[in-house]
C-alpha cells in the first residue's frame, strides 16, 4: 500500500460531487449539500470477524474429516462393537459348520455300520446299530439347525459392519466436501479482508488540525495559455510527519465545468509535470518537519476554445508515518481565477497572471505558514479525507471525505458568486 491509499475510496465521489454543486441554481447556494447515500460496506473489524469464523469453520471441517477417517479405520479393528460382533459371529458360524460336518460324517458312518451287520448278527447288535443311526441323525439335525442359525447371525453381523463402513465412508465424503467449501469461504473471507485493507483501510486515519494547506496562483488565465498555482502543505504540529501528499481538481464554472481545463502537477522531488491521477493524487516522497511546508506546483492549462468565465482549483492534503499512523488536513483549499479570451485586457504578461505555462517546476520545504480564510487569489475551505501519490512506498489508508472537501469548496464559491451578483 502507498500514500495514494489516502484517497482510494473517496476520489471517485470527489470528482463528481463538485460538478453537482457548481451547477446548482443560485437559489440553493445557501443550502448545505445533502449527505451522500453510500452502500453500507463491512468494516475491517467485521471482515476480520468473518475471517475468524471462516477459519473456525474450516478447522472444524478438518477435524470432522479426520474423525470420519478414524471411524472407518476403527471399523476394521478389534475393540469396535460391530467389528467384534461380526468377528465373533463368524467364528461361531464356522464352528457350527464344522460341528455339522462332523455330525453328518458320524451319521454316514452309523448308517454304514448298520448296513454292514452280518446276516447272523444278533438282535442286540442290530438294535444297537439302529440306535446309533437314530442318535446320529438327531445330532446331525441339531448341528444343521445350529449351523444355519449361526450362519444367519454371522451374515447379519457382517451386514451391520458393512453398512457402518459404507455410512462412515459417506461421512468422509461429506466431510471432504464440507472442508472444500469451508476452504473456499475462508479464502474468500481472507481476500475480502485483504482487499479492504488494501483499498479501504482509511478508517485508521484521523483528521489532524496541525496539517494545513493553501492554494495560491494567478487571478486570471488566458484561454489557450496556462497558469501555475502553488499548493502548500504545512506541518504546524510539534512532531515530524512522514510522507505527505495531496489531491487536486480544476473546474471551469462557466461552461461544462472541467471540460476546458487540464491539470498537471510537479514538485522538487518529482520535477516532471504529471497529470493528476484521479485514484493516486501526488506525493512529496519525503517527510515534513514541524513548522515547515512542502510545495506542489499545479499547472492549469486552459483550452483555447474555453469561453470567458470563472474557474477554481481545489486541493487537499494528507500524510502517512512510518509507524502506520496517518491523517488528513481538516480543511481543503481552493483558489479562484478568471478565464479571459485572447486579445482581451488582462493583468500580467502573455496569457496569465501569476502563472506561466512555461514556468519551471518548483517545490520543496519552507517555514512559510499557511494562510487560511483569505480572499483574493488564495482561499481555503472544505474538509479533506483522502489524498494519494503514485510513486510513494509508504502504506496509508483513509476513509471517505475527498468529496466533502471538493464539494464544500465548490459550495463556498457558489455562495461567493451569489453574494457578488446580489451586490
Amino acid at each position: 500500500m502507498k500514500i495514494r491509499r489516502i484517497l482510494a475510496t473517496a476520489v471517485a465521489a470527489a470528482v463528481t460531487t463538485p460538478v453537482v454543486l457548481l451547477s446548482a441554481a443560485p437559489a440553493f447556494a445557501d443550502t448545505k449539500p445533502a449527505a451522500q447515500t453510500q452502500d453500507q460496506q463491512p468494516t475491517i473489524e467485521e471482515l476480520k470477524l468473518a475471517v475468524a469464523k471462516a477459519q473456525a469453520a474450516y478447522d472444524a471441517a478438518v477435524i470432522a474429516e479426520q474423525k470420519a477417517v478414524e471411524a472407518v479405520e476403527a471399523l476394521a479393528k478389534a475393540g469396535n462393537p460391530l467389528y467384534d460382533a461380526a468377528t465373533a459371529a463368524k467364528k461361531a458360524s464356522d464352528e457350527a459348520a464344522a460341528a455339522k460336518t462332523a455330525a453328518d460324517a458320524k451319521l454316514e458312518q452309523a448308517k454304514k455300520d448298520l448296513a454292514a451287520l452280518p446276516e447272523n448278527a444278533t438282535e442286540e447288535q442290530k438294535t444297537a446299530a439302529q440306535q446309533a443311526v437314530t442318535a446320529a441323525e438327531a445330532d446331525a439335525a441339531t448341528a444343521k439347525t445350529t449351523a444355519e442359525t449361526k450362519a444367519t447371525a454371522a451374515a447379519q453381523a457382517q451386514t451391520a459392519l458393512d453398512d457402518a463402513r459404507v455410512a462412515a465412508a459417506r461421512e468422509i465424503g461429506k466431510a471432504q466436501d464440507a472442508k472444500k467449501k469451508a476452504a473456499k469461504e475462508l479464502d474468500a473471507a481472507k481476500k475480502a479482508l485483504a482487499d479492504a485493507l488494501e483499498e479501504e483501510p482509511g478508517e485508521e486515519c484521523e483528521v489532524d488540525k496541525n496539517l494545513v494547506t493553501s492554494v495560491t496562483g494567478p487571478k486570471k488565465i488566458t484561454a489557450g495559455a496556462s497558469g501555475v498555482f502553488t499548493f502548500r502543505v504545512t506541518n504546524k504540529g510539534k512532531v515530524e510527519l512522514g510522507e505527505v501528499g495531496g489531491y487536486a481538481e480544476a473546474f471551469n464554472m462557466s461552461d461544462d465545468l472541467d471540460k476546458y481545463l487540464h491539470l498537471t502537477w510537479s514538485s522538487a522531488t518529482s520535477p516532471k509535470w504529471q497529470a493528476v491521477d484521479n485514484e493516486e493524487g501526488f506525493s512529496s516522497l519525503s517527510s515534513l518537519k514541524p513548522g515547515k511546508s512542502f510545495d506542489f506546483k499545479l499547472k492549469v492549462a486552459v483550452d483555447a476554445k474555453a469561453p470567458a468565465g470563472d474557474g477554481v482549483v481545489v486541493a487537499g492534503g494528507a500524510y502517512i508515518n512510518e509507524d502506520g499512523s496517518c491523517g488528513w488536513a481538516e480543511d481543503g483549499s481552493y483558489a479562484e481565477f478568471g478565464i479571459v479570451k485572447a486579445g482581451k485586457p488582462s493583468t500580467g504578461n502573455g496569457g496569465s497572471t501569476g502563472g506561466n505555462g512555461n514556468t519551471s517546476q518548483q517545490g520543496g520545504q519552507s517555514t512559510t505558514p499557511v494562510t487560511t480564510g483569505t480572499s483574493g487569489s488564495s482561499t481555503t475551505g472544505g474538509s479533506l479525507a483522502k489524498t494519494g501519490a503514485g510513486s510513494s512506498t509508504m502504506p496509508i489508508a483513509l476513509a471517505g471525505g475527498a468529496a466533502v472537501v471538493l464539494g464544500a469548496g465548490a459550495m463556498v464559491i457558489v455562495r461567493r458568486r451569489k453574494a457578488g451578483s446580489d451586490a
